[in-house]
């Protein structure tokens, strides 16, 4: 298996997967331009692909999955709400509506669709299981659940939320009401409560640590990273390899 940020952020979030059989996108951000340029960077090419997956309908996650979809007949996967929240840009999309918190097949894939605390008409994470292992991938929400945590145990890889650094938002540049939407338990999570999530995550296997989303305003890399690494460090584990998502350019690679 392989997983690959494409790019992660404010301004565009999209994430490669492959296994045995499937090659994957999770959520399409970008131009379509551009995801196939970014594929093309990692040695993939967008012809390939099998199916692309929507966690929920915000503009950051949805700008090219119409025109992918179209020009390659992908296959997009989403709920009914999201579904219909996207609109008009998947019309003459072949659209398979799933149901948040049942899983299902696809390919070689186990998918499973759970619930998360977004300002979205119906956000989900997801879990992609095969042979090889699963794969746990949860940005966009403002709480960490005890559902989330059940959902992300037992993964080889994780890609997980790490928006903002507490005081870099609160002293940062943005109007009150919009940090006050980030911090609330319908925004996004914070590198603390990341870290907080983590901690019960660890000791189960886990080899690969994408942190994503996070916030060319109110975050820097280097703060996140330390974070993480002070957690992992302090709970005396065997760290995973960790790799911050970029806006502007593809992660390298993870190979399980």
């Amino acid at each position: 298996m392989k997983v690959c940020l494409l790019a992660s952020g404010s301004k565009g979030n999209s994430l490669y997967v492959e296994s045995g059989e499937s090659r994957i996108l999770v959520d399409a951000g970008l131009s379509a331009r551009e995801i196939v340029r970014r594929l093309a960077v990692i040695g993939v090419d967008a012809a390939d692909l099998d199916g692309l997956f929507v966690s929920h309908e915000h503009v950051d996650h949805v700008r090219g999955v119409g025109v992918l979809a179209r020009r390659y007949h992908l296959p997009v996967y989403a709920s009914y709400p999201t579904h219909r929240a996207i609109g008009k840009s998947l019309q003459e999309v072949p659209v398979t509506e799933f149901e948040t918190g049942y899983s299902f097949v696809f390919r070689d894939l186990l998918v499973d669709p759970f619930p998360i605390t977004h300002d979205a008409c119906d956000p989900v994470g997801f879990t992609f299981e095969s042979s090889e292992g699963k794969i746990g991938v949860a940005t966009d929400f403002g709480v960490a659940t005890r559902l989330v945590a059940d959902k992300l145990k037992q993964c080889r890889v994780l890609v997980l939320e790490s928006n903002h650094d507490e005081e870099m938002l609160i002293n940062g540049p943005y109007p009150w009401h919009l940090k006050q939407r980030i911090k609330s338990r319908h925004g996004h999570l914070s590198n603390n409560d990341s870290a907080a999530l983590l901690s019960d995550l660890l000791g189960s296997g886990l080899e690969g640590l994408f942190l994503a989303h996070l916030s060319e305003v109110n975050n820097d890399p280097a703060v996140a990273r330390n974070v993480t690494r002070n957690l992992l460090t302090s709970q005396n584990v065997c760290s995973p390899r960790l790799i911050v998502g970029e806006q502007h350019q593809p992660s390298e690679i993870f190979n399980l």
